[in-house]
C-alpha cells in the first residue's frame, strides 16, 4: 500500500475531496517525522507507537574488503505495533 492507496481509502470512507484527503495524510506524516526529529515518541492508540532510538557507535566490517570500520552512532525510528494490530497480523 502506498500514499495513493491510503488516499483512496480516506475518500471513500469519508466524504472529503482527495486534495483534503492528501492534505490530512501529509500532515499526519510531517507531525510524527516532527516528533521524531525532536525525539519524541509519537503513540497512536490502536494502532501503535513510533519511538526514537538511540544507537551506540560500534565496530563493523566492510563485507567486500573485510576491513574493520567505526559505525557511527545514530537515532532511528522503529515502530512497535498496539495489541490490535498484532492480532489482526496472527489472525491471517
Amino acid at each position: 500500500m502506498n500514499n495513493h492507496d491510503l488516499i483512496e481509502r480516506i475518500v471513500a470512507a469519508t466524504d472529503i475531496s482527495k486534495k483534503d484527503a492528501k492534505t490530512a495524510l501529509d500532515t499526519v506524516f510531517a507531525a510524527i517525522t516532527e516528533a521524531a526529529a525532536e525525539g519524541d515518541d509519537t503513540a497512536i492508540p490502536g494502532f501503535g507507537k513510533f519511538v526514537v532510538r538511540q544507537t551506540s557507535e560500534r565496530k563493523g566490517r566492510n563485507p567486500h574488503t573485510g576491513a574493520e570500520l567505526v559505525i557511527p552512532a545514530s537515532r532511528k525510528l522503529a515502530f512497535t505495533p498496539a495489541k490490535a494490530v498484532k492480532d489482526a497480523l496472527t489472525d491471517k
